[in-house]
């Protein structure tokens, strides 16, 4: 395998660790330079980032008059942000009203339930033009379509009904899950699961998202199911 196709896999992953990024638009105000806001975001059954983002917003402004933008994603947690894993992700934003998508986007962050309703929000994907990835020192590259963007193929109703029965009915195995991956757990938080996708699923604590992966890619439900009660076993 190619350099460039192990840089992207370690891409995919950081993609789907992270949840936050620097939205960066074309101003309306200030003609031709840039304008960047903090926003959360999560990814669609395409692989590409979902944002939910208000009509007063600047960057929505912004979008409106020029879809062309990007997504600068930085790993978290680090004291040298220089030695981080960094991803421009550049693309167009095109609003969507997609049911999944926008289910998945609460499932991430439940909190923002409502907004586009009560607050004039809208959702948006970022179609991707091509990215950037900095891995690391010597791991620079540009990163085609086909190499960044990885379908989730569980999106939609397999990945509700995990969720659903897990946060329902196995509480207990979620927080072993927590603790054999060394998360630390706040006394009154109970960590729901939020996501899940080919290679690990994603934990929500309080309203912090924690990633845990799996060791070998699940190509079925049934591959997650069995996936889960190995994990939970050996916690």
């Amino acid at each position: 395998m190619s350099d460039k196709k192990i840089s992207a896999q370690h891409a995919r992953e950081f993609l789907r660790t992270e949840y936050s990024g620097v939205l960066s638009t074309q101003s309306r105000v200030l003609e031709g330079y840039p304008f960047g806001s903090v926003v959360p975001y999560c990814l669609d059954a395409d692989g590409y980032p979902v944002i939910l983002i208000s009509t007063l917003a600047q960057h929505t402004r912004n979008i409106a008059r020029n879809t062309k933008v990007s997504l600068t994603i930085a790993q978290s947690g680090m004291d040298d942000v220089q030695t981080g894993a960094r991803l421009t992700w550049v693309g167009d934003a095109e609003q969507i009203t997609n049911e999944a998508s926008i289910n998945r986007y609460y499932s991430f962050f439940p909190e923002s339930r409502g907004y586009h309703k009560t607050h004039d929000f809208s959702f948006y994907r970022i179609v991707p033009v091509r990215n950037r990835y900095i891995g690391g020192f010597g791991d620079i590259h540009w990163l085609e379509n086909d190499l960044i963007a990885e379908a989730n193929p569980f999106a939609g109703n397999v990945e509700e009904g995990v969720i659903t029965h897990m946060n329902e009915d196995h509480s207990d195995a979620i927080q072993k899950y927590c603790h054999q991956a060394s998360v630390a757990l706040p006394e009154s938080a109970t960590p729901e699961m939020a996501g899940v996708d080919p290679y690990g699923f994603m934990i929500r604590i309080e309203k912090r998202l924690v990633r845990i992966p799996f060791e070998q890619k699940a190509e079925s439900a049934g591959d997650i199911r069995q996936f889960l009660i190995a994990m939970a076993k050996a916690a």
